[in-house]
């Protein structure tokens, strides 16, 4: 059976999960921030190593269907605000101000845009609009702007733009400063979300392209027959040539939830919160009665764009957070230190505080297991960073900053799914990423939430969940007082585009499922079509067995639960449990490249998948 590899690039770690019938082969690698394509190659080659018992990339391409991959890099870029400067060209003197008229949006216009504004006038001759373009142009590109983005007030003035600029410069001189037509880019009934979706995608398509032309690059040196998908956040994938960098955003959170909701079938489960805690963000999203969440109009950091989303937010709380101190307060994030330098006890020079340091101070990790032991933890770098940023400016010592940094930790990591708890019924905390089986407990009792299913693949369990996506595309016509001629050789048209699309995605439209529907948005008739190749999808078998059994303990392991107490407790390793096994808190249970921590009055049990349950009996 031929193989799917799912890839999903965090801040920190990358993780991997090949897919072959219902095996699978999972590894994680460092992200490599100078060249994301270097740790994409570096994963491959490590799950190659599993398989084949050496390194064997070659092979492992070769009986490989797909590839699709998911990035947070354009959420950190943003985030971060790391991209290009971009430069905005309209007719319309009232748009800069339309598109700022929140704290938000306002904050972002600045950071994004700033001064870097062309007005040209609502009318006059061709020569006039040439003129005015051309100094426009010059003016912004030597004010810094990177690229730009035109913004015309009606669609048949963003042609007479376009068309002029093509007339007045050289091609290759355009292409050295690209440039996004508002209206070409995305069809909305707002014109705000319209432009805001071009300058967002503006933004975040360099990071993007940098990373995807050079891992495709890299791919034809094996000869590699189908091409990279990237993964959407719309939860579908597509090659890299037919997707946009603004549906990449977010993408990997998508894949939490999707892998979430499979959890919620399975399991039965009415209300299953995500939290996905990376090294360097926590996302969080919701599965109520089995379905995501979803808005038909997403939003970036509080700016509406024009294209659908899932329902996830993003908050600085993460295994690679700087834990600092601020006026006399313990504070979280949202700076990180990413992969590179890393939490001190990583020891590649960081010298800020993390929970990391922390977790492995207080003994729940084994500075020698981490990572399934591929790389091994520093306690002195960590014991002396937390000193000097943290015990020293408190004048606490020691044993109190971490029992301190502990609970502010947990109380910020609870605060970002609090408010979307049932007050209703029951709700289940899906615990998944590096860092969410090590403080999901904690956080969980102090949001109210008193079962946490912590999935076997929880260290790569968003990369797990794009093995639920299929290869698809979407269009939208507006056919509000259309008649019925016209209707049909718009859906003539749509399905002909499909058709196109899909053959350049590697199917024929008669092998593929046509999803069409009707949306009223704004007074508007919205004609939908998403045309779906299905890919094989895995499944899981859960529940537990009706015969419990004790768990069987690896060994102990000293943690500290006070600033005055240390207790010895149980070591599990999840793997070698059989379905069914149970055991109490306090206790440690070590899955593949994660450690989860079971605290006092906390339960577990090991369903027939392998998954990890917890209760909270108090």
């Amino acid at each position: 059976m031929e193989r799917l590899i799912n890839i999903d690039n965090g801040g920190t770690l990358t993780d991997i999960v090949v897919a072959s019938g219902t095996d699978f082969t999972f590894t994680k690698t460092l992200t490599t921030p100078v060249d994301l394509s270097q740790c994409l190659f570096d994963a491959m080659t490590k799950a190659s190593t599993q398989l084949y018992g050496q390194p064997n990339l070659a092979d492992l391409l070769h009986s490989t269907r797909h590839i699709r991959y998911s990035s947070t890099q354009g959420t950190n870029a943003l985030v971060q605000r790391k991209g290009p400067l971009i430069g905005l060209i309209t007719d319309d003197p009232a748009l800069p101000d339309s598109l700022g008229t929140s704290t938000e949006t306002a904050g972002l216009f600045a950071d994004l845009i700033g001064a870097r504004v062309g007005i040209v006038a609502a009318d006059g001759t061709p020569e006039e609009l040439a003129q005015q373009l051309v100094a426009e142009i010059n003016r912004l590109t030597t004010a810094g702007a990177e690229r730009l983005v035109v913004a015309a007030a009606s669609a048949e003035r963003e042609h007479l733009f376009k068309r002029t600029m093509l007339k007045n410069f050289p091609r290759h001189l355009l292409g050295s400063v690209p440039i996004l037509f508002s209206r070409e880019f995305a069809s909305d009934t707002s014109r705000e979300r319209q432009v805001w979706s071009g300058i967002l995608n503006s933004f975040l398509h360099p990071t993007v392209e940098r990373f995807l032309y050079s891992a495709e690059h890299r791919l034809r040196a094996y000869k590699v027959k189908n091409p990279l998908l990237i993964y959407r956040n719309d939860g579908a994938s597509s090659r890299v040539a037919k997707s946009v960098a603004l549906k990449t955003y977010s993408s990997g959170p998508r894949g939490g939830l999707e892998g979430t909701r499979a959890l919620a079938e399975a399991y039965e489960l009415d209300n299953v919160l995500m939290i996905d805690v990376g090294g360097t963000t926590t996302d969080v999203g919701a599965v109520a009665n089995k379905a995501i969440a979803v808005d038909r109009r997403g939003s970036i950091q509080g700016i509406d764009i024009s294209y659908e989303m899932s329902d996830v937010r993003s908050t600085g709380v993460g295994g690679s957070s700087i834990i600092a101190v601020h006026d006399g307060e313990i504070t979280v994030g949202p700076e990180s230190v990413g992969a590179a330098p890393g939490p001190a006890c990583f020891g590649f020079g960081g010298t800020q505080a993390t929970i990391t340091d922390v977790n492995l101070l207080l003994g729940i990790l084994d500075p020698a297991t981490y990572l399934d032991g591929e790389m091994a933890l520093d306690a002195e770098r960590s014991r002396a960073v937390i000193t000097k940023t943290v015990a020293d400016p408190l004048g606490i010592s020691l044993e109190e900053a971490l029992i301190r940094m502990e609970g502010s930790y947990s109380s910020h990591l609870a605060r970002t799914f609090t408010d979307l708890v049932s007050p209703t019924g029951e709700t289940t905390l899906a615990a998944f990423g590096g860092g969410g089986p090590m403080s999901a407990c904690s956080a969980a009792r102090l949001a109210g939430v008193r079962h946490v299913l912590v999935p076997r693949l929880a260290a790569v369990f968003s990369a797990y969940g794009i093995s639920f996506s299929d290869i698809a595309q979407s269009y939208e016509t507006s056919v509000t007082g259309f008649s019925a001629e016209k209707l049909t050789a718009t859906r003539q048209s749509m399905q002909a585009d499909a058709g196109r699309d899909m053959f350049q995605e590697g199917h024929d439209l008669n092998e593929c499922e046509l999803e069409w529907s009707t949306i009223i948005e704004d007074g508007e008739e919205i004609l939908a079509l998403k045309a779906i190749f299905r890919l094989p999808h895995p499944t899981i078998d859960a529940g537990l067995p009706q015969a419990a059994s004790a768990a069987v303990a690896a060994g102990t392991r000293q943690v500290r639960s006070s600033e005055a107490q240390v207790e010895s407790v149980s070591v599990y390793e999840l793997d070698a449990q059989v379905a069914g096994a149970t055991a109490a808190g306090p206790a440690i249970v070590e899955g593949p490249f994660f450690t989860a921590r079971v605290p006092l009055g906390w339960t577990l049990s090991v369903s027939t998948a392998g998954d990890l349950q917890l209760t909270d009996t108090l």
